[in-house]
């Protein structure tokens, strides 16, 4: 059977140009830095986020540990918020594998933490007290419906950092989807951050792989931190060939999925007991809820629409997660309507 997989953007598949690409790819040893496929990678993502240097990693994960780690000292606190990726999702790894503490202070719906509350998180100079050394923010924000951050707040924070003698890293594992939903540039977003994060294999389709950019300081410190980590890769080209292909061909398509979003969303709360959070998605994410009347959890929902061939995100007990991405087309998503109304 073929399924419908809505359950995230993660499991896009390459296009037939990567594929070309990766067979044909120039490769070297990247831990000499001698991939020149790599290298023309990292150097690609750093221009279109306005940074100086790249540096590929094999995970998004990986990618913002890596960051955290070339920012902060053992003992060290980042802010961050307490829906973020980093907290939520990565294992726990900056406290972990680097010992940094972190302070996790509420996200607000549009995914922004208060200007107020970080403020109030940074701490003062105390022997008793960690070092507030990062603040860490997320574009576009997903546990909070796949919000993006404005050029305008980013800027607010980043100045904030700097005036306390703060850094400030960016997880845009989905920044392009950000920048294309609000018709501005990738570097506006990314430009106030010190270092930001970009991933290759979510809605750009690249088969593996994101880069961490910032200043060649900074990479160089974090080449250091990957090597721990035991991130340091060979004849990896092959595989940034495809993000290469990615960052060229399928930023501008990202509007594409946001539009089927938009159209699942409105499909979907035309049917009883389903709300959409919030109720038009900003971009390539829809999160729904079940209401009390709803006879099946979200769980059974689920369950069910397996059975008809569709996959979705069951993120709580009365709650859904559905991602648009390369390879779910318009008939997709009224197949998808359909089953749900058939379910419910």
């Amino acid at each position: 059977m073929k399924f419908i997989d809505l359950r995230s953007d993660t499991v896009t598949l390459p296009t037939p140009a990567m594929r070309v690409a990766m067979a044909q790819a120039e490769v070297g040893d990247d831990v000499y830095g001698e991939d020149p496929t790599i290298n023309r990678l990292q150097e690609l993502a750093a221009s279109l986020v306005g940074k100086e240097a790249g540096l590929f990693v094999p995970s998004g994960t990986m990618s913002n540990l890596t960051a955290v780690l070339s920012h902060c000292n053992r003992g060290d606190e980042v802010i961050l918020g307490n829906k973020s990726h980093t907290f939520l999702f990565e294992g726990g790894g900056i406290s972990a594998l680097g010992s940094v503490h972190s302070c996790q202070i509420p996200n607000q719906t549009d995914g922004t933490l208060a200007v107020q509350d970080i403020l109030n998180a940074i701490r003062p100079d105390d022997i008793h007290n960690p070092v507030t050394r990062l603040i860490c923010l997320e574009n576009t924000h997903n546990r909070c419906g796949g919000v993006a951050l404005s050029p305008d707040y980013t800027r607010q924070i980043g100045e904030l950092a700097r005036q306390h003698n703060l850094r400030l890293h960016l997880d845009g594992a989905r920044l392009f989807n950000a920048a294309v939903a609000q018709g501005v540039n990738a570097k506006e977003l990314a430009g106030p951050a010190d270092s930001v994060s970009i991933c290759l294999s979510k809605g750009l389709s690249a088969p593996v792989g994101s880069v961490l950019c910032g200043s060649k300081d900074f990479i160089q410190r974090a080449l250091r931190i990957r090597k721990q980590l035991g991130g340091g890769m060979r004849q990896a080209g092959i595989l940034a060939a495809a993000g290469i292909v990615a960052l060229e061909t399928m930023v501008e398509r990202l509007a594409e999925d946001h539009q089927r979003a938009a159209r699942l969303a409105e499909g979907l709360c035309c049917l009883p007991d389903i709300q959409a959070d919030p109720q038009k998605p900003p971009t390539n994410m829809v999160f729904l809820n079940l209401t009390l009347r709803a006879r099946l959890n979200a769980r059974e929902i689920g369950q069910r629409l397996v059975d008809r061939g569709i996959k979705v995100g069951v993120v709580g007990l009365q709650r859904f997660r559905l991602v648009t991405h390369y390879g779910i087309e318009d008939a997709d998503i009224e197949q998808t309507i359909a089953a749900f109304a058939e379910v419910l």
